[in-house]
């Protein structure tokens, strides 16, 4: 019988740790005395989002996702891009990228469809590898595309974009070498390495718990 209560408290000691460990991960941010500007961005087709009390909650930011490829509209989009100023938030728009469809189709789609706003901040490209698209063009080919989308979308919104490359995007085609633009990297907790210059945001968190949003948020830091 002791020995049976000595097994029911360790693992009472260890389900406490582990709910412990969970509870100081989603509730994790990099300090806000080395990163003033945190803030969040949203997938496709995000959950509602109580504006004002993510922005009391330490949010000054948001990216949202307005086009993916040349056929995608978020239909949330407008709405929110609308609420954000109201919440006393920055907003920037995304698009993501895919290497199915043409470049200028794509960036016609986004600028047709995004409105130039000059509190905007940089629009952000999606770098990243998809289910639903199994093309690879040639690297010299893909700098190409991205040079001319790039130019497209720069001349409608008059600033220069922000590229938030995956990983793996990066180890195949060494993007930030070639696009001399701001990058955006991503890593959970530990700051982010790979791209071939310093990052200038990064989304620090995939499973950030935060009041106004329900389930995990990712939540992002810019460099001072």
């Amino acid at each position: 019988m002791a020995i049976l209560w000595k097994i029911g408290a360790g693992l009472l000691a260890l389900g406490a740790i582990s709910a412990g460990g969970r509870h100081w991960a989603t509730h994790w941010q990099p300090p806000t005395e080395r990163y003033a500007l945190q803030g969040i961005d949203l997938p496709e087709n995000p959950p509602a989002v109580e504006w004002r009390t993510l922005r009391a909650n330490g949010a000054d930011f948001a990216y949202l996702v307005a086009t993916s490829g040349t056929d995608r509209r978020d239909p949330s989009f407008e709405g929110n891009w609308d609420a954000l100023p109201e919440a006393g938030m920055r907003r920037g728009a995304v698009h993501i990228y895919s290497l199915c469809q043409p470049a200028a189709a794509q960036a016609d789609a986004f600028n047709i469809f995004v409105p130039r706003a000059g509190d905007a901040l940089p629009t952000a490209i999606d770098l990243s590898f998809h289910d639903d698209c199994a093309a690879r063009p040639e690297r010299a080919q893909l700098v190409a595309d991205l040079t001319r989308f790039v130019a497209m979308v720069e001349t409608h919104t008059r600033k220069p974009v922000m590229l938030r490359v995956s990983k793996p995007f990066e180890r195949e085609y060494d993007i930030t070498t070639a696009l001399d633009r701001p990058v955006w990297a991503i890593g959970n907790l530990l700051k982010p390495d790979y791209a071939a210059r310093p990052w200038r945001m990064w989304r620090a968190s995939d499973f950030r718990r935060v009041e106004g949003v329900e389930g995990p948020v990712n939540w992002d830091v810019v460099t001072p």
